[in-house]
């Protein structure tokens, strides 16, 4: 007699399986022939009207929702600190001084132009990396009290 995989109890490891239903789509729940079957069995039946739902209105004022705009003010500062004006005319006094462009200035610090531009019209929100690099470059202090002073020979 053959000796191996065969021989001894041979069982079957199978579960069984069940099937069921699927749950019922929150569209197929909503509908009136759900709510009146669920109305008559006693169930618990919660309705919310809202309103302007289904049209093209603004919700009322009293709403909840607020304006984005005031979302934005209560949760960033209302405006960015600028380049101040002395270290505008500081950038462009020592920058005209060297005979430079704002282009030659900006290759320099190894920058694009229109950073060059931005400070020295003010529009730019001042980065101190910028500014040490356009220090070394220039030779002119831009940050601190001493403004548009030189800066040291040995200074870095």
């Amino acid at each position: 007699m053959p000796t191996g995989r065969l021989s001894g109890n041979i069982s079957q490891d199978w579960e069984p399986v069940v099937l069921r239903r699927t749950k019922p789509k929150a569209a197929d729940l909503k509908s009136t022939k759900a709510v009146n079957q669920a109305l008559r069995s006693g169930a618990p039946v919660e309705t919310v009207r809202k309103a302007a739902a289904g049209t093209n209105k603004k919700a009322s004022a009293t709403a909840a929702a607020t304006p984005t705009r005031k979302l934005d003010e209560m949760t960033e500062p209302a405006a960015l600190d600028r380049v101040a004006g002395e270290v505008r005319a500081a950038i462009q006094k020592a920058r005209v001084a060297k005979g430079w462009s704002q282009a030659e200035l900006a290759k320099r610090i190894n920058e694009r132009a229109q950073v060059v531009q931005e400070y020295e019209s003010g529009k730019a929100a001042p980065v101190q990396a910028v500014l040490a690099k356009m220090e070394r470059a220039l030779e002119v202090k831009l940050r601190g009290k001493a403004v548009g002073a030189p800066v040291a020979a040995g200074a870095k």
